[in-house]
């Protein structure tokens, strides 16, 4: 059995971001060599998230507007964990989108549905994080 490990590193200009990261799964792929197997892909730090789903703008505008209605920004005051930070928001949005994905190495490729892709959710960005890519297999 073969592993694989490799880093992506994110310094995202705003805040939020949905960034699709599934070419950069499919490079770690072509790299490993695994034909058959899985692909660990998370989230490094705990205010940014892994996940799946299509990569549609339209979608992306309502995860921003249903995350911020859960969980909104401001006023910064309303959270215990807000002090030296200003991030709780952040956090609470990183549970509800996810940490991690694990998915099918089939023939060398994702064995995804038609409009799957991967993404990397960034909720208190500006700052360095890092994603984690494991793919186990043969």
């Amino acid at each position: 059995m073969k592993s694989f490990r490799k880093e992506l590193h994110f310094h995202t200009k705003t805040r939020r971001a949905f960034i699709n990261i599934t070419p950069d799964v499919e490079r770690a792929i072509a790299e490993s060599g695994v034909k058959e197997g899985l692909v660990l892909v998370n989230a490094m730090n705990i205010t940014a998230s892994v996940f799946i789903n299509d990569d549609e703008s339209g979608l992306h505008k309502d995860y921003e507007s249903w995350l911020e209605r859960l969980a909104p920004e401001k006023p910064y005051d309303q959270y215990n964990h807000n002090g030296y930070e200003d991030n709780a928001d952040a956090h609470l949005k990183r549970t509800v989108m996810g940490r991690e994905t694990v998915c099918a190495i089939t023939n060398g490729r994702l064995d995804f549905g038609t409009w799957e892709r991967i993404f990397y959710g960034e909720f208190d960005g500006m700052r360095d994080k890092r994603v984690l890519i494991k793919i186990i297999g043969e």
